[in-house]
């Protein structure tokens, strides 16, 4: 256990926060939360989108970011839904149909890839940009993975290791509700 939250704690001290326009100009999680707080005083959604531990942390997201943080949040996993637009389409379309008659220029999709590599996660961050939404990327892997080029903000954890990644990725977007509520004073 030491060793494991050793590696997590120096990994967490070299997450990156970046924005296309200031790619080596290193920001804050207070940036994020600003960014955030930018879609709640613009009354836009928030759509969390991701695979595997990522759907998980992407499900937990939009309950805690609705209730704590008193933002309209919208789930992209009704089983009917994607399951209508991975047989209809494909499996790769399965966010982005959705995010095409959904999202809109008030809006900002968070979309949670470890590897930065899934084409669906892809694709839904270009239909967001499509229907001019913000994109907040969540990474990891290889730092030129090619979500991580998309976002206008972008989270890269650098480590291969699921478990780091998707942990980081958490506490992270833990940290921006949470503090959002501490602002906002509680919405239970």
């Amino acid at each position: 256990m030491d060793k494991y939250c050793e590696e997590l704690i120096d990994v967490l001290s070299n997450v990156k926060i970046t924005t296309l326009q200031e790619e080596e100009n290193i920001l804050k999680v207070d940036r994020l939360v600003d960014e955030f707080t930018k879609v709640k005083m613009r009354k836009g959604k928030v759509f969390f989108i991701g695979n595997g531990g990522s759907a998980a942390i992407a499900m937990h997201m939009t309950a805690d970011f609705m209730k704590n943080g008193g933002m309209v949040t919208c789930s992209l996993y009704d089983s009917s839904v994607i399951t209508c637009f991975g047989n209809d389409y494909r499996f790769e379309d399965i966010f982005s149909k959705q995010l095409s008659f959904l999202a809109n220029e008030k809006d900002l999709l968070v979309a949670i890839s470890s590897s930065g590599k899934s084409q669906n996660i892809i694709n839904a961050i270009d239909a967001a940009q499509k229907n001019h939404a913000d994109v907040c990327t969540f990474t990891g892997f290889k730092p030129d993975n090619p979500i991580r080029k998309k976002g206008d903000m972008n989270i890269y954890v650098p480590s291969e290791k699921y478990g780091i990644v998707e942990s980081i990725h958490n506490l992270i977007l833990q940290e921006i509700v949470d503090l959002i509520m501490e602002r906002d004073g509680g919405f239970l």
